[in-house]
């Protein structure tokens, strides 16, 4: 056999593992190929694949049913792999989980995002204990690029068993709401287990489980998804974000902010703040009372926690907790400034929460905020009482700055509380509630107050809440803490 028909066996070769089990079976369904997925995210002409020619160790399947290789966004290196649900069903087994393994090793020693499409059925059952020795591969891998690149998630189909897993191990996990579900055990199986019928669907774990960050309603619209989340991310964890021109002026003032009273929206205030008013928010319809999300000040890349008192009066509920703390947390690991916006008076009044772990919750958030290192600034726009507040980015917790806007409350109890527990006797003795309400505000929980004691920084008119955030994060930039030496933490998990 000559070079030349050795060359047309090649291209035989990966032509026929390019077919898949065939495009029109994924198509049918109106979403992308796994390779048209890959193609869709990265710069066009940038893709190398590896692996093309793997198969199964007992019979011919086309790539083992995982698209993997390189390319690029925006001219950055990122790591792809993506199930294709013709080979199949996409179920995870030997060779399929090998391959993927080898694209998070080369990512990890190359410092470079990891993007997975995850449509899968599941574990090869018909492997036997091969496909269970490579999920348990599939989650070491991801456990060890955990926090040292950002590792990404499109749930596009089914995503099944260990796949569902793995999924949730990743940093973010972005949902085709029409077509992604995420479960460990299917409906078929919950059935035939307890004899009850049970939906999965994407907006279930978008919305309801908070197992998913995004959500989108085309594979498009999770791909643009996912390239504007890798906007915000350095590379891996001893890069800094990118940090964009900024045409917003700093010192840029919004008397619109001196307005704000009752239940507003903290989302107003975060785009008065932050470059271009944009704000990329992550898990909006999870866990309400919280939003969380990144934007940019000064052309660099800040992590937001809120509170959000148009929600329940932004009490933080254990899944709210949660929400932050992971948020926070994933901030810290790739050198992203947090930056809070506090108004809270409490956490959550209710028997469920308590029933379901309230306070080992709130301590991850505390934890989250007391073991970051890198740049934080809190500004109290209303109500900061209580362990709620330290909960939330208090000076006491390790926040670099605090400041505070005129209007604020903070103190151990809410105005209500501690009218009712400090002025019991004058409350008997026909004082007005609201006057004494009043007078607790103007006295025990005054920001002047509590900057005369040390306990923030400085109070500033709402107004310039950007001018001086953008100082305060220039002057935190350069900011370095010595950990002391352990092995690891505990979290309250």
């Amino acid at each position: 056999m000559d070079t030349m028909e050795k060359l047309t066996l090649l291209r035989q070769a990966k032509a026929k593992a390019a077919q898949g089990g065939g495009a029109e079976k994924q198509n049918k369904s109106g979403g992308l190929t796994a390779r048209e997925r890959i193609q869709a995210l990265l710069d066009g002409g940038s893709f190398v694949e590896l692996g093309a020619l793997v198969s199964a160790r007992n019979g011919y399947t086309p790539a083992d049913g995982v698209v993997t290789g390189y390319g690029t966004v925006d001219g950055r290196l990122v790591y792809v792999y993506s199930q294709d649900p013709t080979v199949m069903g996409g179920a995870i087994g030997e060779m399929n989980v090998d391959k993927v393994c080898a694209v998070f090793a080369m990512a990890a020693k190359m410092g470079a995002p990891i993007v997975g499409f995850l449509d899968s059925c599941g574990a090869r059952i018909g492997e036997g204990v091969a496909a269970q020795a490579a999920a348990g591969k599939l989650f070491a891998a991801a456990a060890a690029v955990s926090g040292l690149v950002p590792n990404i998630s499109l749930v596009l189909g089914n995503c099944a068993g260990g796949a569902a897993l793995a999924a949730e191990m990743s940093d973010f996990v972005i949902i085709n709401e029409k077509t992604g579900r995420i479960f460990v055990n299917g409906p078929s199986v919950i059935q035939a287990s307890t004899g009850k019928k049970a939906a999965v669907d994407g907006k279930g774990s978008f919305a309801v489980s908070g197992m998913a960050h995004f959500a989108a309603e085309s594979d498009e619209l999770c791909v643009e998804t996912a390239r504007l989340l890798l906007s915000y991310l350095p590379s891996n964890n001893l890069a800094d974000p990118a940090v964009l021109d900024c045409a917003d002026d700093l010192n840029r003032t919004s008397a619109e902010l001196e307005d704000l009273d009752g239940e507003y929206d903290v989302r107003t205030v975060i785009a008065e703040a932050v470059d271009d008013k944009a704000f990329f928010e992550v898990q909006s319809a999870y866990a309400k009372s919280a939003v969380a999300g990144f934007a940019r000040v000064n052309g660099a890349t800040v992590g937001v926690a809120a509170n959000q008192p148009s929600v329940d009066g932004g009490v933080i509920t254990g899944q709210a907790a949660e929400k932050l703390a992971r948020f926070v947390r994933f901030c810290d690991c790739f050198n992203i400034p947090v930056v809070t916006f506090t108004d809270v008076d409490g956490f959550a009044i209710a028997a469920s929460e308590e029933e379901w772990g309230l306070a080992r919750k709130g301590a991850k958030l505390l934890y989250a905020f007391a073991e970051a290192t890198v740049p934080k600034v809190n500004i109290i726009v209303g109500k900061a009482c209580g362990s709620s507040y330290s909960a939330m980015n208090s000076k006491e917790l390790g926040a670099d700055l605090v400041y505070a806007w005129p209007q604020a409350e903070i103190a151990p109890l809410s105005s209500k509380t501690g009218v009712q527990l400090l002025y019991e006797d004058k409350l008997h003795e026909g004082k007005s509630r609201e006057e004494l309400e009043k007078a607790y505000k103007e006295t025990d929980a005054s920001p002047l107050m509590a900057a005369a004691a040390g306990v923030i920084d400085d109070v500033i008119e709402p107004s310039e809440t950007r001018p001086r955030l953008a100082a305060a994060l220039e002057m935190l930039a350069s900011k370095r803490v010595c950990a002391v030496a352990r092995k690891h933490d505990n979290m309250p998990l």
